[in-house]
C-alpha cells in the first residue's frame, strides 16, 4: 500500500523538484499539526491568506450554514444570492464611496484578469504599465503585468503593450501617457521582498493617472485585511484606486479574489460585447459567506489594533548581525540575509524546529514573515527564538 506521501508524489502536479512534503492534519489557531502531533507556527499564514488563523469557529459556522442552504446556483452576476449580496454590501461599507461595485472572482490572479481587461474596455486604450519586481500572479495576463523576466521568459508571447516603471521612483512616473490604460501596482511590493513606498510617491502616482485620463489598480491582494496595521493598505497613503484588487485573506480561508470599481466602471463589461468577463464559480455562495464571516471577527474583535504592537516586537527581536534589516508594513515583513544559500539553511532549520516561514519570489535572500495577526506575544516570542537559534547555528 503505498504512503500518502507516494501518492501525493506520483499523482499531484508538483511545481518544483524539492516540494517541502510537509504532512498535516489538522490546524487550530498559528498553529498546524502533523500526524505525531507536532505542532509547527505558521508564520506565513498559507501566503498571507489564514490572517484570523486557522479553524476560527465564526467561519466555521458560516461554511456550515450556507452549505445546509445551497452552493452553487449559478454562474456570476445573474442569480441574487444572499452571500454574494451581503458581503458586497459589508465590503462596499468599508471603501471610498466611488468604490461601490463588487466583481467576485475565484482567485487573486483572476481579479487581475478582470481588471486589466475592464482598464482596457472603459478607456479604449492599449497599454499597460506596471512596476519592476512587482507579482500579480501566473495566469497569463497576470504574467504579462509581473516585473521579473526570469519567470515569464518561457511563456512568451504574453499581453502586448505592457511596459515597467521602477517601484518608488518618482522620475519613471512620466512613462505614464495619455496612451496608458492603467497603472497596475502592489500598494506595498510582496514577493519584491515586502517594499514600502513613500507617500509623496503613492499620491505623485495618483496625480500622474488623474492627468493623464489613466485608471489606477492597486493590488491588495497580500496587503488588505489588517495585515499592514490598516484595514485596507492605501489608507496609509491617502490615496483612493479607481479599480482595488482583493483575494487571499478576503475569504478567511475558502477561495475568493475580487475587483472592485465604480459602477461607471464597471458597467463597461455590460455591453459591447455583453458579459465582458464571466466566471462560472466567482463568488461561490460558501466562500462569500466564510468571507463576510471572517471580515466581520476581524472588525468585531479589533484584530487590526494589535499589528503594530506586534510589527514593533518582531523588529525589537530579531536583531543579529546576519540579519541586515527587518522591514515592512504591520505584519507584512522581510528579514534579510546575505544570501538565498543563508536564507534557505535558516528557514528549513526553522521548519525542523517547529517554525514555518519562506523566502520570496523576487527577492530570495529574504525571510518571510507574515503571520496570523491573532498571533500573541508569547508566540512572537518563541518564532523569533527559533529564528535567531537558527541564524546563530549558520553563522
Amino acid at each position: 500500500m503505498p504512503t500518502l506521501r507516494q501518492l501525493f508524489l506520483a499523482n499531484n502536479a508538483q511545481t518544483t523538484d524539492f516540494p517541502l512534503l510537509l504532512e498535516f492534519e489538522r490546524a487550530e489557531g498559528i498553529y498546524m499539526y502533523d500526524a505525531a502531533g507536532k505542532a509547527f507556527i505558521d508564520l506565513i499564514s498559507g501566503i498571507g491568506v489564514s490572517s484570523l488563523g486557522h479553524g476560527n469557529p465564526y467561519v466555521i459556522n458560516a461554511i456550515k450554514d450556507q452549505v445546509d442552504k445551497y452552493m452553487h446556483l449559478m454562474v456570476y452576476g445573474e442569480y441574487v444570492q444572499t452571500p454574494q449580496v451581503r458581503f458586497a454590501e459589508k465590503l462596499v461599507s468599508l471603501l471610498p464611496d466611488h468604490l461601490q461595485s463588487v466583481y467576485f472572482t475565484n482567485s487573486g490572479a483572476e481579479a487581475v484578469e478582470g481588471a486589466l481587461k475592464l482598464a482596457k474596455r472603459f478607456t479604449g486604450r492599449q497599454q499597460i504599465v506596471a512596476c519592476h519586481n512587482s507579482y500579480h500572479g501566473s495566469t497569463h495576463g497576470a504574467l504579462s503585468v509581473m516585473g521579473n523576466e526570469d519567470f515569464k521568459q518561457a511563456y512568451r508571447p504574453l499581453l502586448p503593450g505592457v511596459s515597467f516603471i521602477r517601484f518608488n521612483e518618482p522620475a519613471d512616473l512620466e512613462l505614464i501617457t495619455v496612451e496608458t490604460a492603467c497603472v497596475i501596482i502592489e500598494t506595498i511590493q510582496g514577493e519584491a521582498g515586502i517594499r514600502v513606498p513613500d507617500a509623496a510617491y503613492m499620491q505623485a502616482l495618483r496625480s500622474r493617472c488623474n492627468e493623464t485620463g489613466t485608471l489606477l489598480i492597486l493590488d491588495e491582494i497580500q496587503a488588505a485585511f489588517g495585515r499592514t496595521g490598516k484595514l485596507f493598505a492605501f489608507k496609509h497613503f491617502d490615496i483612493k484606486p479607481d479599480i482595488l484588487l482583493l483575494a487571499k485573506a478576503l475569504g478567511g480561508g475558502m477561495p475568493v479574489g475580487a475587483f472592485i470599481s465604480s459602477n461607471k466602471i464597471m458597467g463597461a463589461l455590460k455591453e459591447n460585447p455583453i458579459l465582458g468577463h464571466i466566471t462560472t464559480f466567482g463568488g461561490h455562495p460558501v466562500c462569500c459567506a466564510a468571507g463576510l464571516a471572517a471580515l466581520e471577527v476581524l472588525l468585531n474583535e479589533r484584530l487590526i489594533d494589535g499589528v503594530a504592537e506586534k510589527e514593533a516586537l518582531f523588529k525589537k527581536l530579531l536583531v543579529h548581525s546576519a540579519i541586515k534589516e527587518v522591514r515592512g508594513k504591520g505584519l507584512m515583513l522581510a528579514a534579510e540575509f546575505e544570501s538565498f544559500e543563508l536564507v534557505k539553511k535558516i528557514i528549513d532549520h526553522c521548519i525542523e524546529n517547529g517554525v514555518i516561514t519562506d523566502w520570496f519570489l523576487h527577492c530570495s535572500n529574504s525571510m518571510r514573515i507574515a503571520p496570523p495577526l491573532v498571533i500573541k506575544t508569547q508566540e512572537i516570542e518563541k518564532a523569533c527564538e527559533v529564528i535567531l537559534e537558527a541564524v546563530d547555528f549558520y553563522c
